[in-house]
């Protein structure tokens, strides 16, 4: 017996008041399904990866000798 016809066997038991609270926490679970998976435009985010790449790029590069010191400092 799979999960659903587990569950569906267990509703046909309970009484009103527990099917409201069934009720209730079904729409909880799928509101919480909403806001732990927001819902991401990946072409925009693409798009927004693509345009500051080279500033990206460029920041690293620059910042990466100042890195290095540091960890030489660090070590010292």
């Amino acid at each position: 017996m799979n999960a659903k016809e587990q569950i569906n066997q267990q509703l046909n038991q309970l009484n009103e008041d527990q099917l409201n609270q069934v009720a209730d926490f079904i729409t909880f679970l799928k509101f919480r399904e909403k806001s732990i998976k927001p819902n991401l435009n990946t072409e925009k985010i693409e798009k927004l990866y693509q345009d500051f790449s080279d500033e990206d790029r460029q920041l690293a590069e620059e910042g990466i000798n100042e890195y290095a010191d540091l960890l030489i400092q660090e070590d010292q």
